[in-house]
C-alpha cells in the first residue's frame, strides 16, 4: 500500500474515532460538572482534606485553591525525588540532584512533563508510580477545572460565583481521568505494552556488552500521559520505545487518547452555556487547524528530495519503521497542538519546515484541540479576542455568549495571549546571548538556535517534548526552564480565573439583529485567521531565525 494513502486512512480512521466518542463523552463531561451528587469515595477525599464540596468561591478563592494545590504538589514531588535513594522500590538510583529534581516536579505539577532525564536510569518504581503517574492525573484534572470555571463565567450572570475548585479537581480525576484511563491500559496492554514491577535485567550481549532493562507499570502510565495531555515517558525514548508504543495500532490509539478529551470538552462547553453551535463553532476552528498542521506536516516529510529520501520514500531520518513517515507525523502534530509533549520520533531530526510546523503548533497556545482544559480555555480567549477585533470593525460594542466585552475583559484576554511569548522570546534571547548556554547546543547556525527556542517554547507552553540535540540537563536550563513552565502555567490561569469572575457578574445582553452571530462558519474562520495573525505577528520574526532559515537554505 503506498505510504501516503495508507497515513490518509490513518487520519479517517482516527476523525471517526474522535467523532464516535464526541457526543457521549462529551455529554458525561457536562453532567459530572453539572451534578450535585458525590459519591462516597469522592466524599471520603473531601473529608481527608478537610473541603466543603457545596461551597461556592468567587474567583480570587478558586485562583488560590489552585495555587496552593499546585503549590503543595510541586514541593511533595520534589522532596520525593530528593530522597528518593531511601525509598523502597529505588531500583538503586540515588536522588535526583536539586536543580533537576526542582525542574522535574514544576514540570509535572504543570502538565508539562519536560525530561532533561532517562527516565529508565534516574527513577525507581516509587517516585515514577507515586510522584510522576499521580501528578499526570492531577495536573489534568487541574486543567479541566480552570476551563469549567470559565464555561461557568459564560454561562451564569449576576455572580461571581466559579463554582468549588476542590469539587472539580476530584470529579475530573475520579469522573473522567481514572475510568478511562483504566480502559486505555488495558487496551495497551493487550497491544503489547509492559505493566509489571520488575528490576534491572540484562537483556543480552549487545555491541560486546550487555544490555539492560528495567520495568515498570508502563502502560498504566502511558495511558494517563496521553489522555492527559502531560507526554512524560517512562523511559527517555519515550513514546518511540516499543515498550511503551510497541506498534502501529498502539500509536494511532495514543493519538486518540491524545485528542480525546481537548476535543470532546467543547461540546461539554456548547452543553453548558445552553447552545451545542457553540461549541461546535470552536471544535471547528480546532478541526481546521489541526487538519491544516498535518497536512502540511506530512507534506513536508513526504517530500523527495535527493537520491536518501527517494529510497526512504520521505524524510525517514530519526523516525521508527514501524510507524513511517505518516504515523510519525500524525503523532507530532497531536502532541505539539495539544499539551502533551510526548515524541514518538526525534523532532530535530525533522525537516527545517517540519521542526517549524511542530513549533508553531506549540506557539499558537496549543489549542487546536489544545491541552486537556487548557486548550478550551486558550481557545475561548481567543474567541474573546475575535469578538473584540470584529466590534472594532464594524464600531460595536464586542459581545460573546451574551456577555460585553469591555475594556476589564480586554485587558485580561490581552494579558494572557502576552505571558507566553514574553517567556519564549525573553529567556530563549539571554540564553543565546551568554556563553554557557549555548555550549550546550549540538548544532550551530539556524537548527542550533532552533534547538534552544524550541526548548523554551515547549517549557513555557506546557508542552514538554524536546526538539533534542540540546543538553538540557545543566543548571541554567533546569532551573530557567523549570520558571518557565511555572510561569507559563500558573499566571495564565490568573487572568483566566479573573476574566470568568468579571464575565459571570454580568447581565446577559439581550441578542439583536447587530448582534455579531459567533456560532457561524464566518466567525470560525475569523477566529483561525486571527489566531494565526496574532502568532505570525508575535514569533515570526524568531522563526525566520531558525526552521525557517534552516528550510529555505536546504
Amino acid at each position: 500500500m503506498n505510504s501516503q494513502f495508507a497515513g490518509v486512512l490513518q487520519l479517517l480512521a482516527l476523525i471517526t474515532a474522535l467523532a464516535l466518542a464526541y457526543r457521549p463523552l462529551g455529554d458525561y463531561m457536562a453532567r459530572v460538572y453539572s451534578s450535585e451528587k458525590h459519591y462516597r469515595p469522592e466524599k471520603w477525599i473531601y473529608k481527608v482534606i478537610g473541603a466543603n464540596p457545596a461551597a461556592e468561591m468567587r474567583w480570587p478563592a478558586y485562583l488560590r485553591g489552585v495555587l496552593a494545590f499546585s503549590a503543595v504538589s510541586v514541593l511533595f514531588l520534589y522532596l520525593m525525588q530528593r530522597v528518593q535513594g531511601s525509598l523502597p522500590g529505588s531500583l538503586g538510583f540515588s536522588s535526583i540532584d536539586p536543580d533537576q529534581a526542582f525542574n522535574t516536579a514544576a514540570s509535572f505539577v504543570a502538565n508539562t512533563n519536560w525530561q532533561s532525564y532517562s527516565g529508565e536510569q534516574a527513577m525507581g518504581h516509587v517516585v515514577q508510580t507515586g510522584g510522576l503517574a499521580v501528578q499526570n492525573f492531577l495536573s489534568a484534572a487541574v486543567g479541566m477545572a480552570v476551563a469549567v470555571a470559565l464555561v461557568r463565567g459564560f454561562a451564569r450572570s449576576r455572580t461571581g460565583e466559579l463554582g468549588n475548585f476542590w469539587a472539580d479537581l476530584v470529579r475530573g480525576t475520579v469522573r473522567v481521568l481514572l475510568p478511562i484511563s483504566v480502559i486505555g491500559a488495558i487496551v495497551l496492554v493487550a497491544c503489547g505494552a509492559i505493566q509489571n514491577f520488575s528490576g534491572i535485567h540484562s537483556v543480552g550481549q549487545f555491541m560486546g556488552g550487555s544490555q539492560e532493562w528495567n520495568g515498570g507499570a508502563v502502560a498504566s502510565q502511558e495511558a494517563i500521559k496521553e489522555l492527559g495531555t502531560n507526554g512524560g515517558g517512562y523511559f527517555n525514548a519515550n513514546s518511540a520505545h516499543p515498550f511503551e508504543n510497541p506498534d502501529p495500532l498502539s500509536n494511532l490509539f495514543e493519538i486518540f487518547l491524545i485528542l480525546l478529551i481537548p476535543s470532546a470538552l467543547t461540546r461539554t462547553f456548547g452543553r453548558m452555556v445552553g447552545s451545542l453551535k457553540q461549541g461546535y463553532a470552536i471544535l471547528g476552528a480546532m478541526a481546521v487547524i489541526w487538519v491544516g498542521f498535518t497536512a502540511l506536516m506530512m507534506w513536508t516529510e513526504f517530500a523527495h528530495r535527493g537520491p536518501a529520501f527517494d529510497i526512504a520514500g520521505g524524510a525517514m531520518e530519526g523516525k521508527e519503521t514501524r510507524f513511517g513517515i505518516a504515523g510519525s507525523s500524525i503523532f507530532a502534530v497531536a502532541t505539539t497542538l495539544t499539551s502533551t509533549g510526548a515524541v514518538n520520533s526525534f523532532h530535530s531530526s525533522y525537516t527545517g519546515f517540519g521542526g517549524g510546523i511542530a513549533m508553531l503548533g506549540m506557539q499558537l497556545g496549543e489549542i487546536a484541540p489544545g491541552g486537556v482544559g487548557s486548550g478550551l480555555y486558550g481557545m475561548l480567549i481567543m474567541a474573546v479576542i475575535a469578538v473584540f477585533i470584529a466590534g472594532l470593525m464594524v464600531g460595536r460594542t464586542p459581545e460573546y455568549l451574551g456577555k460585553k466585552i469591555g475594556t476589564r475583559q480586554i485587558k485580561l484576554a490581552a494579558c494572557y495571549i502576552l505571558i507566553t511569548p514574553a517567556l519564549v522570546l525573553g529567556f530563549t534571547a539571554v540564553a543565546m546571548a551568554l556563553p554557557t548556554p549555548a555550549d550546550s547546543m549540538t548544532n550551530t547556525g539556524p537548527h542550533g538556535f532552533s534547538e534552544i527556542l524550541y526548548a523554551y517554547t515547549s517549557g513555557a507552553n506546557n508542552n514538554g517534548s524536546a526538539f533534542a540535540g540540546l543538553n538540557a540537563d545543566t543548571q541554567w536550563f533546569n532551573t530557567t526552564i523549570g520558571i518557565a513552565i511555572l510561569l507559563g502555567r500558573f499566571l495564565p490561569m490568573v487572568f483566566v480565573l479573573a476574566l470568568a469572575g468579571s464575565l459571570a457578574e454580568q447581565r446577559p445582553v439581550p441578542e439583536t439583529a447587530g448582534t455579531l452571530r459567533t456560532d457561524k462558519p464566518l466567525y470560525t474562520g475569523l477566529l483561525v485567521g486571527t489566531i494565526l495573525i496574532i502568532t505570525g505577528l508575535t514569533y515570526f520574526p524568531a522563526l525566520a531565525l531558525g526552521p525557517l532559515a534552516e528550510g529555505l537554505a536546504s
